[in-house]
């Protein structure tokens, strides 16, 4: 079952009606849980061809949605990679045929923690904290199951950035023959210590808000734990800039003030993480957020194959492109390195390139025309092979 979109976006205060694929029989989950209903929601972008061999699945990062090309219906803000998706573009929806899930687990339409059930005394509510652990890899099989109901049987490519390139990566190891092409970006097999480190600050900040309510905020109508989830975006932020971004665009400037005071937004780049802070708490849930980096903290794709990366790729047909970026502390290119050793220890075919760039780990958001010449070179490639 479909549901439509409507065209014109949505009022932030009013329930946006997302396009979703419902499957009543749901998922069976890592943890041994079992998801019923699922509900996928998706965006598409482009037309099918009628071999259905110029699908492109694009898989979206932490606080990302199904809307990378289109004007977002809650916040208005156009779509999180309009730079690289569109006509002409280096994915091309002229070209291919172009699908975006929100992620199991997310709060855009897929089911997850804001997702109604139905308890045993008969009450609709919300999952809220009883929704399950989920892994990266239950994202993938849900949006597989999206993917078969929409028809296609073989991916000309899966494409994600940060979390997005870690569910690239189970695709290609978990469903390796519904995978043509892989292009992982600025992202790694595994979450660091540092990393998981970061998010369990930004756990702990929602945690501690008193509006959370153990996670049942959700029981009086308009609460959200907005101070903690706004705390917990500002520190993810940082974790996305480099230092060098930051001084060039902020530096030490103040916002007028001329003399020491203990005001909030002295400086400018304090008033603009209570910015990215204030409009997230607009868009995500909290309960979400605790699933999804819970999620990405678990994943270690060697652990799935007995400790050994190279094993996940074994035999492989799937053509790789992994790209780094120079100033990405969160994922350095050391990263990429260890996953281009372990994809040629598999004999997969594998491109690498690490980008300069100073502009941190969103560089894979920006403009950053080296990368966009080579994910759209590389792309070009493998529909030539398949005749697309």
């Amino acid at each position: 079952m479909t549901e439509p979109l409507p065209s014109s976006p949505a009022d932030p205060a009013a329930p946006v009606e997302h396009q979703r694929a419902h499957f009543p029989e749901g998922m069976a989950l890592d943890c041994g849980a079992w998801v019923a209903p699922l509900d996928v929601a998706y965006r598409t972008y482009g037309t099918l061809n009628v071999a259905r061999s110029n699908a492109v699945l694009v898989c979206h990062a932490l606080t990302g949605d199904q809307y990378l090309a289109e004007r977002h219906p809650v916040t208005g803000r156009p779509g999180w990679w309009e730079a690289i998706v569109g006509p002409g573009k280096p994915i091309d929806t002229s070209r291919f045929f172009v699908i975006c899930a929100n992620v199991l687990g997310g709060c855009m339409g897929s089911t997850g923690p804001r997702a109604p059930i139905t308890d045993s005394e008969g009450h609709t509510r919300p999952w809220g904290t009883d929704f399950p652990n989920i892994t990266i890899r239950d994202m993938v099989r849900a949006q597989e199951k999206l993917v078969r109901h929409l028809g296609i049987d073989r991916l000309l490519a899966v494409v994600g950035g940060s979390m997005g390139g870690m569910q690239a990566l189970e695709w290609a190891a978990t469903f390796p023959r519904m995978v043509h092409a892989c292009a992982p970006i600025a992202t790694a097999a595994h979450h660091s210590a540092q990393n998981i480190a970061f998010h369990e600050v930004g756990r702990a900040a929602i945690h501690s808000d008193p509006d959370w309510r153990g996670g049942r905020y959700w029981a009086e109508e308009g609460l959200v734990p907005a101070k903690g989830l706004s705390v917990a975006r500002m520190v993810a932020h940082i974790t996305y800039l480099s230092e060098e971004a930051l001084a060039r665009k902020f530096g030490r400037r103040l916002r007028g003030a001329s003399a020491l005071t203990f005001l909030e937004d002295v400086f400018e780049v304090e008033s603009y993480l209570r910015h990215q802070g204030s409009t997230f708490v607009r868009r995500f849930d909290a309960n979400s957020y605790l699933t999804i980096t819970r999620a990405m903290d678990y994943f270690d794709l060697a652990a799935e194959h007995g400790g050994e990366l190279a094993a996940a790729f074994r035999g492989t047909a799937t053509r790789f492109f992994v790209a780094s970026f120079s100033s990405d502390w969160l994922f350095p290119t050391s990263e990429s390195r260890a996953l281009v050793r372990a994809l040629n220890a598999a004999a997969a075919s594998v491109s690498f390139v690490e980008i300069k760039s100073d502009k941190g780990h969103d560089a894979f958001l920006l403009d950053e025309p080296e990368f966009h010449a080579a994910l759209g070179g590389f792309l070009r490639g493998a529909a030539e092979r398949l005749g697309v």
